[in-house]
């Protein structure tokens, strides 16, 4: 991995940290020797993207990001626009609803309505979805095109849970039923006790560059009403698209998505 490379790695790492970490840590976490930690701190710091607390030494992401996320809003305001539909889908299904942006080759939640009930799904935002662990990777990865299905399912599969699809051809199976009904379920894939209805965000040229999830408790989940929120976030996704392209509909179909590139 290039220098640069390691240097996002790093700062990667440090944003999905809940707790200020030391050198140490931070060497340890993304397999560096502390010399080579200690340098790339550095330059990040100096350019801002790490802030380093004169007191206790731990490290915390700095302000360079903020600001160019909040440029990247101003100009793409994917965020703004989306997040006025995942509060409504989260009133109407009573459950918590995330939305997600795919970014570095990662898909990754970028906003969270909770659930108003007691007993609902936490999601943290920043969290990574895996393509096949997840509703909101397979309806990503079930409409991004064949090149990004083949790669996604040629690396090792990781489990999460006793219940996470980890054989390649089920995963292929579960992306087919996902294409046919236009939105994904997961059950229990990242999460024991979670079931997952999500929806691609597409471009205009079919291209998802995000999706809208309902996640709720599994025992609230029976087939019923899955298919209910598959039909509500499906619809919720198709709005974000229109409003966010403006007069530009989506245009891909599930047969195109699944045949290109």
């Amino acid at each position: 991995m290039s220098t640069v490379g390691k240097a996002l790695s790093l700062l990667d790492k440090l944003s999905q940290l809940n707790a200020e970490p030391g050198l140490t840590d931070v060497a340890r976490l993304c397999g560096l020797d502390k010399a080579t930690a200690r340098r790339l701190l550095v330059e990040l710091e100096k350019h801002g993207f790490v802030e380093q607390d004169p007191e206790t030494r731990k490290y915390r992401i700095g302000s360079a990001p903020v600001r160019l996320a909040r440029v990247r809003e101003a100009r793409y305001p994917f965020l703004r626009i989306a997040v006025p539909f995942v509060r409504e889908l989260a009133e109407t299904s009573e459950e918590t609803v995330h939305l997600a942006e795919f970014s570095g080759g990662a898909l990754s939640t970028i906003h969270v309505e909770d659930s108003p009930r007691a007993h609902r799904v936490i999601v943290e935002i920043g969290t990574h979805l895996p393509f096949h662990a997840t509703a909101s990777g397979l309806a990503y990865l079930a409409f991004s095109g064949k090149k990004q299905i083949e790669l996604a399912l040629s690396q090792p599969l990781e489990s999460f849970t006793e219940h996470t699809v980890t054989d390649p051809a089920v995963v292929r199976k579960m992306i087919d039923e996902t294409i046919a009904r236009g939105f994904s379920i997961s059950s229990q894939g990242l999460e024991v006790g979670v079931v997952s209805t999500g929806a691609p965000i597409l471009s205009p040229t079919g291209q998802p560059i995000g999706s809208i999830t309902i996640a709720a408790p599994l025992v609230r989940a029976n087939a019923a009403t899955l298919n209910g929120f598959g039909a509500i976030v499906s619809a919720a996704a198709k709005r974000i698209s229109e409003k966010y392209y403006g007069s530009e509909r989506p245009m891909g179909t599930a047969t195109q998505a699944r045949g290109t590139g």
